[in-house]
Order: structure tokens, then C-alpha cells, then sequence
């Protein structure tokens, strides 16, 4: 899962896959905005099959975060 969390970052904010690490902090390390945070919100939906509401993201800040988050959401 955290692979395909990591492709989905790159596409979605025009990034290498090296430049993304496991605890790089989404907005700090990875230059996302709110903009990017609702692309980003709305390809994990589609990805996991999962419906998140803005507020639940709000509180992640890393990709290892993304990941928690998710499984967490999954049961």
C-alpha cells in the first residue's frame, strides 16, 4: 500500500518517486496545497474505495500517515 500511496503523490503532485519518503510531510516536504490535498483526497477515494471527508485528512501531515490513515479507515 505504500507504494501505490507513493505512485499516486507522484502523479498527483508532479514528483519523482525518489523524492518521496516514507515520512516525508505532505505539504512541508512534498510542496502539496489545498488544491493538491483534494486531488489527493479524491484519488484515495477511487484508489481504496474509500470515502473520506476533508476534515478526517486534515490532521495527516506524512505519507507513512496516508498510510494509517487508510488502514485505519479499512477496518
Amino acid at each position: 500500500m505504500l507504494e501505490k500511496i507513493k505512485e499516486i503523490l507522484a502523479e498527483e503532485l508532479s514528483l519523482d518517486l525518489e523524492e518521496i519518503g516514507d515520512d516525508s510531510d505532505i505539504r512541508e516536504d512534498l510542496g502539496a496545497d489545498s488544491l493538491d490535498m483534494v486531488q489527493l483526497v479524491m484519488s484515495l477515494e477511487d484508489e481504496f474505495g474509500l470515502e473520506i471527508e476533508n476534515e478526517e485528512i486534515q490532521s495527516v501531515t506524512t505519507v507513512r500517515g496516508i498510510v494509517e490513515f487508510i488502514e485505519k479507515k479499512r477496518g
